[in-house]
């Protein structure tokens, strides 16, 4: 069998994103036949000991599993928490395969995710140059202004200096005192709608993600997933 750079093999092997893998490997918890990785190692599959933390990775045996899931308020996305948190993952548990979400929301958000296997799909959808659009829907306290829309299409300040990306922002209802906003963007920063919001003096008082690109959660209720669709998978894959 060919050999394979270390990270693929990682994500290959459904850990984790080749992006996530490559971290690790920079924090030197990667080794290959009990020597550190580096971002430029290569390992052959089925002759290669790979182990992460000290726990041996291993191949894949199943199929690629493409899977939406509609995060709940109140859980963590990752695969497991140190804290004791409720986790994603615990809605998977009939899931037989290895699979990881492909990004965050975080705790208090809710919404699309997309959790899988594929690593090769995952790092495409999280590549800062893929410019993938994710919209949600987010409710803020009171009125929000014109000068607050532009400013949130335009890009912020958040996160010591950091300028957010132009990204696409309407209202789409004012409700007593409430405004729903539809926002789109095209760039992945943690927490970033919340500190977009925060950093014109906005309250958000709920938000939730709906799509992914043209994927839409749908019907989905909260804590259901389900299998995405042939013509869902290829055009994830095209992005």
């Amino acid at each position: 069998m060919d050999s394979l750079r270390v990270q693929k093999f990682i994500a290959d092997c459904g850990i984790c994103s080749r992006r996530a893998a490559e971290k690790l490997i920079g924090e030197e918890r990667v080794s290959i036949n009990g020597v550190p990785a580096h971002l430029g190692s290569k390992v052959t599959p089925g002759t290669d000991h790979v182990e992460i933390d000290g726990k041996p990775v291993r191949s894949r045996r199943g199929g690629k599993i493409y899977l939406m899931l509609y995060k709940p308020r109140g859980y963590v996305t990752t695969v497991s928490d140190e804290l004791g948190r409720k986790c994603v993952m615990d809605m998977l548990s009939s899931v037989r395969e290895r699979v990881y979400p492909v990004g965050r929301l975080d705790k208090d958000s809710e919404g699309l995710l997309i959790v899988t296997n594929d690593g090769d799909l995952a790092n495409k959808l999280t590549h800062p140059k893929n410019r993938v659009g994710k919209t949600y829907r987010v409710i803020v306290q009171g009125s929000v202004n014109r000068d607050q829309i532009t400013a949130l299409g335009g890009g912020v300040v958040i996160d010591d200096g950091y300028t957010t990306a132009p990204a696409d922002v309407e209202i789409l209802r004012v409700k007593d005192d409430r405004t729903i906003l539809g926002i789109t963007i095209y760039e992945g920063k943690n927490r970033q709608i919340r500190k977009m919001c925060e950093a014109v003096g906005l309250e958000i008082l709920r938000l939730k993600r709906e799509k992914i690109g043209d994927l839409s959660i749908g019907t989905l209720r909260a804590g259901q997933y389900r299998h995405l669709e042939e013509n869902e998978i290829e055009y994830l894959k095209k992005i």
